[in-house]
């Protein structure tokens, strides 16, 4: 048992000065985004960063399809990604990802435990495991690190995510500065590009500075070549309450 806790704390102490020891926290919010499907309305995004009674954080994100669209394909996904800092860097502890479309469903649970450095993974029925790796994150909380880093001025390069069984490197590229228009009005942005090897898939996403780095516009190309895009509705928190 000792030995254990002390490789503990050579893994935290590893883990720590691999990360970025100045990182700022972004400030709570809950946001909601209208999304599209190429030009045409298909549904509602919102999404909530808050802190818990016992001081862990919780990002969650519930998307579903509304209107016209909803009658023809009614799709509903809840990601909640809950974690704790570590000197001032967010780690994953829990992830949940639950899609329904139609009578079909998708549930994964990821267990991240630190001590025995095991990833857990559930996708349905389906249960295995892997190695932890210093800084790994998972499919939603390192949205949250995007903003942390440029934040605390580190424009990221790639993140390590747990994701479908694998931890799988995310690269991103700063693109340029670029105003955009929303109906919340014009927001300076640093646009972002993350694009997957071998693949048609990529993802633009445009921070608002004044926002703490928050997302207000994200296009994302499918392998289908079909765009979705994500566009800032109204915002509670980080400065601004258009409710």
């Amino acid at each position: 048992m000792l030995v254990k806790k002390r490789l503990f704390l050579l893994y935290l102490l590893f883990y720590t000065s691999f990360c970025i020891a100045d990182n700022a926290i972004p400030g709570f919010f809950e946001v909601n985004y209208t999304l599209y499907r190429n030009d045409m309305k298909v549904g509602l995004m919102e999404r909530r960063f808050f802190q818990k009674e016992d001081g862990k954080y919780t990002f969650r994100s519930e998307s579903k399809t509304t209107g016209f669209i909803a009658l023809l394909k009614k799709v509903h996904i809840l990601e909640v990604s809950n974690g704790d800092l570590i000197d001032s860097n967010f780690t994953p502890l829990h992830y949940t990802y639950n899609r329904t479309k139609g009578k079909k469903k998708r549930d994964v649970d990821i267990d991240f435990n630190w001590q025995s450095q095991k990833i857990v993974n559930r996708v349905n029925e389906s249960t295995w495991q892997m190695q932890t790796q210093p800084g790994v994150l998972d499919k939603l909380l390192y949205q949250l690190t995007i903003m942390a880093d440029l934040k605390a001025g580190i424009v990221p390069k790639s993140y390590f995510i747990a994701d479908g069984g694998k931890i799988k490197e995310y690269q991103f590229e700063h693109i340029a500065d670029e105003v955009i228009k929303t109906p919340l009005g014009d927001f300076n942005t640093m646009k972002l590009a993350r694009h997957k090897l071998n693949s048609k898939q990529e993802t633009y996403l445009w921070c608002a500075y004044d926002l703490d780095f928050l997302p207000v516009k994200v296009i994302n190309t499918e392998k289908d070549d079909r765009i979705s895009t994500a566009i800032i509705k109204s915002i509670k928190g980080l400065g601004l309450n258009t409710n």
